[in-house]
Parts: structure tokens; C-alpha cells; sequence
């Protein structure tokens, strides 16, 4: 078939690669202009750019797609169907109306659950433990389309948004193929979406990877893992910040056979440690307190510095029980 692809991040590229490799005709790529990235401010393309000028793709990058230079621009494509994956702009009426077999968008949650623009990372902080890709036909709603084809996909226990977006996308490059076959065969089976069972998230904010100690070491690991990409779960210590880019919930028991008695040092029964005070401190060990349960943390990012071990970090800050976070 004849497409218009749309999408920016890294998580668009391998459907992207796999309509390439099914021997479709991508007569565009869409995706969002280039942009000034990090401290240093160098201008980067974006991953589908990059992927589309690798493959002597047109590229258009329009600023706002729904303005009418830019439905003429794709009007004159004749595509005969349009793909979004993580594009970052709505489309108008207009512009679904244009291909003649729709718009097809792969949306990375099982909808009608989590729409909306942020299901991956939100999946991991409401601690799901299953996610998925629909393939849906959109249509001005958000994420409210017909549902055409679906793909579960579980959720490890240690799968960060980052390592779950490459499942998803791995799910998604598979399932778009399979879709645009049925479209051309006439084989796929419209469903609508129950909105009665469908939830929205919103956009993440960096103010959200602030960790409250107060909240439980189950949900602070969630947050670590499910906000790993971007902003980062952060808390202070002697003034400066600190990611954590590794962290566990782990109970006093869990913790007295793992490490010896020494780490139990507040044994079930006993008083808890308070929110955001740390444990223990030594070898590769760092155990804060929490609102409920204790965090063992293993990797961090001191302000400043690069990522580096517990170990690392204990070396150089010589941090004591006792000491607060936060």
C-alpha cells in the first residue's frame, strides 16, 4: 500500500522498519521538526527523521499539521492510508478524511484503558502488570477510535518505561503489518470501545519525579521505573539532587536473609524507620525508610556527576544511617 507515515520517538521507528520490510510504499514521513536538545542546546532530528533519511524517505516536518499548506502538502501525496505512531500533533477532521482506507494509529496500552499520551509510563507507576498495543482507526476523539487489532504484552517486574517501550514497539511493528494485510484483504473486524470501561492519563511533568518518602517503598519503586526516561525520580541529599535510576521495595525479612541480622535493624514488630531516613549504609547496601516499607537503592545520579553504583556513591559521600533524604 501506499502510506504517509507519521511518528518522532525511537518508539515509531521499528514499525516504521517493518512496513519498509513488508514491501509497503512509505511516500512520506511525518514527524515533528527538529528541536534543540541538553545542556549543550545542539539541534537534533528526531529517531523517525533519521530512520526516514536512511531509507531516502521525503520528510516533511510541519509545525502545525493542521494548517492548510500542510492538508495540501499530504492531499497531494494520494496516499492510500495513513500511519501515526507517537506523532505529537492531533490531527483535524480534515486530514483523517484525506486516505481513502483511514488513518490507522498504534497506540501502545489495551484500549480502551490508558488513553491519552503518557499509557507506558503509567502502566508501570499504577503497577500493571499487563500491557499491550491496539491498532485503532482514528477519528477526532482522543484515542476513541474503532479498535482493529490488539496484542498483549506483560509487564516484568524490573521493565522500566524505557525497556517496555521496546516491547511494545517490537509488538506494534508486528501488529501494523498485520493490520494493513487485512485492510487490503477486507478481512479486519471493526470493535468499538466501551467508554463506560475506558481511563485517560494525562502528559507527564517533571514535578511528578519528585519522590515523597512518605508515600510506600512499592510505589517510589514504581515511580523509578515508570518515569526512568524522563523526568527521572529524584530526592535530595545535603542539598543536591539525586536520581535514583535503581531502587526495590523490600521487606525488614527480605532484608535480615539478604544481608544478615545487621540489616534488620528494624525487625517486624518493631518500630519503622522513618520516611526518608536512611537505614542502613554500607558495602553495596542503602536502605531508606518510607512511608511504608523500606527502598534498597543500587544505581544513582548525584547532581553533577554520571550515573554510578551504590557502592560508588557511598565511596564518595560517605553516607551514614541515620542521615534524611529528601
Amino acid at each position: 500500500m501506499k502510506l504517509v507515515y507519521m511518528g518522532t520517538p525511537e518508539f515509531a521507528v521499528g514499525p516504521l522498519e517493518a512496513l519498509l520490510s513488508a514491501g509497503h510504499e512509505v511516500c512520506a514521513a511525518v514527524t515533528q521538526p527538529d528541536r534543540p536538545k541538553g545542556r549543550g542546546g545542539r539541534v537534533q532530528i528526531s529517531p523517525v527523521k533519521a530512520c526516514a533519511l536512511a531509507h531516502n524517505i521525503p520528510v516533511l516536518q510541519p509545525a502545525k499539521i493542521r494548517m492548510p499548506e500542510s492538508v495540501e502538502a499530504l492531499r497531494a501525496l494520494g496516499a492510500d492510508v495513513f500511519v501515526v505512531a507517537a506523532f505529537g500533533q492531533i490531527l483535524s477532521q480534515e486530514l483523517l478524511d484525506l486516505p481513502a482506507y483511514g488513518c490507522l494509529n498504534i497506540h501502545a496500552s489495551l484500549l480502551p484503558g490508558y488513553r491519552g499520551a503518557a499509557p507506558i509510563e503509567w502502566a508501570i507507576l499504577n503497577g500493571e502488570s499487563r500491557t499491550g498495543v491496539t491498532i485503532m482507526r482514528m477519528d477526532a476523539g482522543i484515542d476513541t477510535g474503532d479498535m482493529l487489532l490488539k496484542r498483549e504484552v506483560p509487564i516484568a517486574e524490573d521493565d522500566t518505561d524505557e525497556s517496555l517501550r521496546r516491547k511494545l514497539s517490537e509488538a506494534g511493528s508486528g501488529l501494523i503489518v498485520e493490520a494493513l494485510e487485512g485492510l487490503q484483504a477486507g478481512t479486519l473486524r471493526a470493535e468499538k470501545q466501551n467508554d463506560a470501561q475506558s481511563s485517560y492519563v494525562g502528559m507527564l511533568t517533571r514535578s511528578m519525579g519528585r519522590i515523597d518518602w512518605e508515600e510506600g517503598a512499592l510505589q517510589i519503586e514504581r515511580k523509578v521505573r515508570g518515569l526512568y526516561s524522563w523526568p527521572g525520580a529524584y530526592t535530595f541529599y545535603q542539598g543536591k539532587q539525586l536520581k535514583l535510576l535503581q531502587a526495590k521495595a523490600v521487606r525488614m525479612p527480605e532484608l535480615a536473609a539478604a544481608d544478615g541480622a545487621s540489616a534488620g535493624r528494624a525487625p517486624e514488630g518493631g518500630p519503622a524507620p522513618e520516611p526518608g531516613t536512611v537505614v542502613q549504609a554500607g558495602r553495596d547496601v542503602l536502605l531508606v525508610g518510607t512511608g511504608d516499607g523500606v527502598l534498597r537503592i543500587s544505581e544513582v545520579q548525584l547532581e553533577g556527576k554520571k550515573r554510578m553504583s551504590v557502592r560508588d556513591f557511598l565511596n564518595g559521600c560517605r553516607v551514614k544511617e541515620g542521615d534524611r533524604l529528601g
